[in-house]
């Protein structure tokens, strides 16, 4: 059979058009497989970028709460870095006690995020716990040991830890920062200081010996360790902020009345606290003191003679404070004296404590005016001076000592008590902001 040519080219024109068709299906098919990919890729690339903002923003609530633990006037900050974006963090005041922390976490950056994360959660004050993990703590005022006087503790000290003649440390002994110093002492675990020893007194120590720079006339039982790094200083446990806002619980309670510039309770039972004395404090005699809550002295408190002081059974755990802080005379007043065979009671619950502070100041400006007078058989359970000077003697015995300088001679001894590492008190700012439970919400 022969074609014409018009058949031909009908032919022709059928081929071109069915390629023509298949080619177009081919682009259809792929374009639809190409943006498939690319969308399944584009999706891959957020799902991991938003993995990556919600870790950041939960880096940055995590921030938050440590820079609070260190600054309680934290506010936030705004695009810090942390590879492979950027947070940025907002501080609010719900309350007195209690704020709400928005973390946002943008990758790859604020300006033009592939993805954005906010998680919020609200915070408060662990109103209940402050650490001690020394059975003596001493700021940069050192600490020093005389005659017979002994520890059976740790001792923490932001100077010098000298003894006079191998007095006994029953616990490990850390002189902090690169003046850190220690001497005269027999310790019965580890040393940690800068320089270990002196060459007029000579140093036991039991186990090991950590020091950077020399170690002399000192016995090593275990392993020394030149060239050690310094132990870092730390804050003393209480500070002047939670102490002032005890003050301000303890005036919330009234004011009491004084008779010539002093308030004194010399016999009979007495139910006294929450209050602010703006006198001197006198207890002696035999009288019985029970104590409801934080009293705040704006003098000098004294407790002599046979005299008791003890927590109310209600207070249970928590443990509570006796402040000598008169802001008009820190450097001579707002002193502590516990003598004779005065006593002091928990509340019959273990783990609480009376705690003894005072803000007297004279040793923090180079005097020598003690912050407490502790003597004999007293048996005040922590004493507390952040600024001054404790000096120990004779018999007295103590639960905990923390001051920012401290002496101990003759008989003294102090003996930790493994209830203070988690001291609760009954109200008031404790050791640390904490997370909320329930208040933790991712927003977007």
């Amino acid at each position: 059979m022969r074609y014409s040519s018009n058949t031909a080219k009908f032919h022709r024109g059928y081929v071109l058009v069915l390629a023509l068709v298949f080619l177009g299906i081919f682009f259809t098919v792929s374009g639809a497989y190409l943006n498939s990919v690319t969308s399944s890729a584009r999706i891959a690339r957020y799902d991991i970028a938003s993995a990556q903002a919600l870790a950041i923003a939960e880096a940055g609530i995590d921030k938050a709460v440590y820079q609070l633990n260190q600054n309680p006037s934290y506010a936030g900050e705004t695009n810090t870095v942390l590879v492979p974006g950027v947070f940025t963090i907002t501080v609010s005041t719900i309350d007195g006690s209690t704020k709400q922390i928005t973390a946002t976490g943008f990758v790859p950056n604020s300006t033009n995020p592939v993805a954005t994360k906010i998680i919020k959660a609200n915070v408060s004050i662990n109103n209940s716990i402050i650490s001690f993990h020394y059975g003596i703590q001493s700021g940069n005022g050192g600490f020093q040991m005389e005659n017979s006087s002994t520890v059976t503790g740790n001792v923490f000290s932001g100077g010098s830890i000298i003894g006079d003649s191998q007095n006994y440390i029953y616990g490990d002994v850390v002189s902090s920062g690169d003046n850190g110093l220690v001497y005269g002492i027999h310790a019965t675990s580890s040393v940690y200081a800068h320089t270990i020893g002196n060459s007029s007194k000579s140093t036991i120590i039991d186990k090991d010996a950590y020091y950077y720079s020399t170690k002399t006339n000192t016995t090593v039982h275990g392993a020394s360790h030149p060239n050690s790094a310094d132990q870092p200083t730390v804050s003393l446990p209480i500070s002047d902020d939670q102490i002032g806002q005890w003050e301000t619980l303890a005036a919330a309670g009234g004011t009491a009345v004084c008779q010539d510039g002093l308030y004194s309770i010399s016999s009979g039972s007495v139910d006294i606290g929450p209050v602010k004395i703006p006198c001197d404090l006198e207890i002696s005699n035999s009288a019985i003191v029970t104590i409801h809550g934080y009293i705040w002295v704006m003098g000098n408190i004294s407790v002599t003679n046979s005299a008791e002081v003890k927590m109310a059974p209600e207070l249970g755990a928590n443990s509570v404070a006796i402040i000598a802080d008169d802001p008009t005379d820190l450097m001579n007043g707002s002193r502590i004296t516990v003598a004779n065979t005065a006593t002091f009671q928990n509340s019959g619950t273990p783990g609480s404590f009376i705690f003894l502070i005072s803000q007297n100041k004279s040793a923090e400006n180079g005097g020598e005016v003690a912050a407490f007078d502790l003597s004999n058989s007293a048996s005040a359970l922590v004493a507390y001076a952040a600024h001054g000077l404790i000096p120990l003697a004779n018999s007295v015995s103590l639960k905990e000592v923390t001051a920012y300088k401290i002496k101990l001679q003759n008989s003294a001894n102090v003996i930790y008590d493994t209830g203070l590492p988690s001291v609760a008190f009954e109200s008031g700012p404790g050791g640390s902001w904490d997370f909320i439970p329930g208040t933790y919400s991712i927003v977007r």
